[in-house]
C-alpha cells in the first residue's frame, strides 16, 4: 500500500483523463492517472469498430487563428503547444480511428504526463481519503477522485432473449460474413447504422428497429443523433432496396436453430405484433458508465437508466462528496442536448472543472481580466469574444462567459458552466451578465433545407429574439434575479461585428440595464 495521498487520483488515460492530466500538470498539482491499457486511449483501439471517426477534422480553414481553427477541430486536445493538434495526424474530414491512438499517445509522452499503465481498479472505497485497489491488490490513495473511464459498459435493454444475439463490441465487422442473411439491428444510433452500412452490399434483408425515431444531427444539433456520414442505409430504405426502418418495441427474442424468431410491436401500426425471421440479430443500443468497482462508502447515485452518474453543477457525485467525473460521463448534465459526450465539447468543460478545483480546494480564482464599466466597452468585450471563441461555439448553452459588475468596473471571466454560476461567487455579485451561444429553443423543429418556411433575415436585429440558428445571448441578472435579455442577430457566417445590426443594440442593451441598476440602488440606499 501507498502511504502517500494524492491531492488527485484520475482513473482512465483517454482524452479526457490526459485533458485534465495536462492542466493539473500546469499547476504543479500532486496527481496521478491510472490506466488499464498499456498505452492511452484504448477505447479506440476498438471503437468505433469500422475505424472511422466521425468527430469533424478540418486542417485547411482560411485562417491562422487558433481559436477559429478549434471550432472545426473536434479532435485536438486543448495545450499550449501548437504541434500537438490533431490536424497535423491527418488531412481526412473523418479520419481513421488508429489516427487517434497515436495521437493521444503522443499527447501524454510529449507533456510528461504521470501516467501509470496497467493498473486497472478493480475497487474504490471511501474513508476519509479515497482508496483504490487495482487488479495487483495494490493501494492508491487520494484525497479527491474523478473518474474519465467513458462508458465503456454495453447497455443492453431488458428485453427477453437478448442475451443470445450478437453484440456491437464483438460481432463481426467483414461484410462477407452476412452473405444473403436476414439482419436484425436493435438501436437507431450511429452504432447502428454505421453496422448497418456496412452490410449494404452483402446483407439479403437490413432491418433497423426500436423504439424511438431517427433523429438527424444536422437537424437536431446534437452530434449524437444520426450523421450523414452513416445515414446511407437511410436511401435503401426509402428507394426500396429490400431494407427498413422499424418503429416500435423488440418484445422478445427466440434463438433457435434456424436464426431467430423476433415479437415485435409497431408503433406505427396501432401496436400491431408480427412475428419476424433473421438469421442474425445485432445489438447496437449504445453504452453506460460501469459502477461496479465501487464499494457502498464510495458509490454514485446512477441516472438516466443508470447509464451515467448523477452529477452537481460542478460535475461532483450528487452522493459522494470529492467524487468527480470528466470526459463523456459529464453528458449527464446535458444529455442528448449538448457536446458534453464527445472531445470538442468535453475538452472545455475539463478545462472549466479544473477551474472549480482550483477555487474550490486551492483558493485560486477563476481567471478574469478587467474591463470598464461601460455600456461600449462591455459591447465590445462580449462581441470580440463571440466572433472568436471556440469554447461558446461548441458548448453552447452549456458553457458562459460571465461579466460582474460594480461601482468600479467589471470583470470578465470565460467559459463558467451556465448551470454553476447562480451559486457561485460571481452569481451572487449585484450584477452579472451571462454570455451564451444558442441555438433558438425550436431549432429541432426546423427543417433548414425547407425553403417554403419562413426565417428570420440575417442581421435582423428587430427580430433576434426568434432566431432558430447559432447566436450570442446577453442575459443580466440584478440580485440573482433576471433583469433582461438580449439576441444578437444570427449571421450566416457567425460574424457579429455589424455597427447597426449587432454593436449598437447591443450597447443600448447594457445602457438601460446598467441604468435600472443604477436607478434601483439609489433607491434603496435613499
Amino acid at each position: 500500500m501507498s502511504e502517500e495521498i494524492l491531492d488527485y487520483l484520475v482513473v482512465g488515460a483517454g482524452p479526457a483523463g490526459l485533458q485534465l492530466g495536462y492542466l493539473l500538470q500546469q499547476r504543479n498539482r500532486n496527481y496521478l492517472i491510472l490506466e488499464a491499457g498499456s498505452a492511452p486511449g484504448t477505447f479506440f483501439r476498438t471503437y468505433p469498430r469500422h475505424r472511422q471517426l466521425i468527430s469533424s477534422n478540418k486542417p485547411h480553414t482560411g485562417t491562422t487563428d487558433p481559436e477559429l481553427n478549434l471550432r472545426m477541430d473536434w479532435n485536438s486536445l486543448l495545450s499550449d503547444n501548437p504541434e500537438l493538434l490533431f490536424t497535423r495526424y491527418s488531412e481526412r474530414y473523418f479520419p481513421p480511428a488508429d489516427d487517434m491512438v497515436r495521437y493521444l499517445a503522443d499527447f501524454a509522452e510529449a507533456n510528461q504526463l504521470r501516467i501509470q499503465y496497467d493498473t486497472r481498479v478493480v475497487r474504490v472505497d471511501r474513508d476519509g481519503v479515497f482508496q483504490l485497489t487495482d487488479a495487483r491488490g495494490r493501494t492508491h490513495r487520494a484525497a479527491r477522485l474523478v473518474v474519465a473511464t467513458g462508458v465503456g459498459q454495453l447497455y443492453l435493454p431488458p428485453i427477453p432473449g437478448i442475451e443470445t444475439v450478437e453484440h456491437y463490441d464483438t460481432v463481426t465487422v467483414d461484410p462477407a460474413d452476412f452473405v444473403d442473411q436476414r439482419v436484425l439491428i436493435i438501436g437507431k444510433g450511429n452504432s447502428a447504422f454505421e453496422t448497418a452500412d456496412n452490410l449494404i452490399e452483402t446483407a439479403a434483408v437490413i432491418h433497423v428497429g426500436g423504439p424511438s425515431s431517427v433523429r438527424l444531427a444536422w437537424k437536431t444539433h446534437y452530434v449524437g443523433h444520426l450523421r450523414a456520414v452513416n445515414n446511407n442505409f437511410l436511401d435503401t430504405y426509402q428507394l426500396k432496396s429490400q431494407n427498413a426502418i422499424l418503429d416500435g418495441h423488440v418484445q422478445r427474442i427466440d434463438r433457435d436453430g434456424d436464426g431467430y424468431l423476433v415479437s415485435f410491436s409497431f408503433s406505427r401500426a396501432n401496436e400491431v405484433v408480427k412475428q419476424l425471421r433473421y438469421d442474425r440479430v445485432i445489438a447496437c443500443t449504445g453504452f453506460r458508465f460501469d459502477a461496479s468497482i465501487f464499494a457502498d462508502t464510495a458509490r454514485p447515485e446512477l441516472v438516466i437508466k443508470d447509464r451515467f452518474p448523477a452529477q452537481t453543477p460542478e460535475w461532483e457525485s450528487t452522493t459522494v462528496p470529492d467524487l468527480y467525473f470528466a470526459g463523456t460521463l459529464m453528458q449527464q448534465r446535458d444529455f442528448k442536448k449538448g457536446t458534453s459526450g464527445f472531445i470538442h465539447g468535453f475538452r472545455y468543460s475539463v478545462r472549466a472543472l479544473h477551474h472549480v478545483l482550483e477555487k474550490k480546494y486551492h483558493g485560486v480564482d477563476w481567471p478574469s481580466r478587467t474591463i470598464a464599466r461601460d455600456p461600449a466597452a462591455l459591447a465590445d468585450a462580449v462581441l470580440a469574444r463571440v466572433n472568436r471563441t471556440s469554447a461558446l461555439w461548441q458548448q453552447f448553452g452549456v458553457l458562459g462567459d460571465v461579466v460582474t459588475v460594480d461601482r468600479d468596473g467589471a470583470a470578465y471571466r470565460e467559459e463558467l458552466p451556465v448551470d454553476y454560476v447562480p451559486a457561485s461567487d460571481y452569481g451572487k455579485a449585484e450584477d452579472h451578465f451571462v454570455i451564451t451561444l444558442e441555438y433558438g429553443p425550436d431549432h429541432d423543429k426546423v427543417d433548414p433545407f425547407d425553403i417554403s418556411v419562413s426565417r428570420i433575415a440575417q442581421d435582423d436585429a428587430g427580430r433576434a429574439h426568434d432566431a432558430a440558428y447559432l447566436h450570442p445571448v446577453v442575459r443580466h441578472y440584478h440580485r440573482g434575479e433576471l433583469a433582461g435579455v438580449h439576441h444578437v442577430a444570427e449571421n450566416l457566417e457567425n460574424e457579429w461585428d455589424k455597427p447597426t445590426a449587432h454593436r449598437q443594440p447591443l450597447v443600448e442593451f447594457f445602457a438601460r440595464q446598467l441604468a435600472g441598476s443604477a436607478a434601483a440602488v439609489s433607491t434603496v440606499e435613499a
